[in-house]
């Protein structure tokens, strides 16, 4: 079982947010969400769907790709046999 500070984190939100120069208050009141479920995206203790980062890609003018954290594993699937 996972504590805190075990944690895995699978967004990039609050480097992301920091980068741009906006907070997460900014971010929530973009989005219409409570500041707290976006505190919570930041930290990693919840995870926003797939629709949520796309909204916020396109709020900061990003890559998708920029707010997830990459896997070890850098192989990619490049076709279907």
């Amino acid at each position: 079982m996972e504590t805190k500070t075990e944690r895995q984190k699978l967004n990039r939100i609050k480097a992301v947010l920091a980068e741009t120069g906006h907070t997460g208050k900014w971010l929530a009141e973009q989005l219409g969400k409570d500041p707290v479920t976006v505190s919570k995206w930041c930290t990693n203790t919840s995870q926003p769907d797939l629709y949520t980062l796309q909204e916020i890609s396109q709020l900061l003018n990003i890559n998708i790709r920029v707010l997830i954290v990459p896997t070890d594993n850098q192989q990619m699937i490049t076709s279907v046999q």
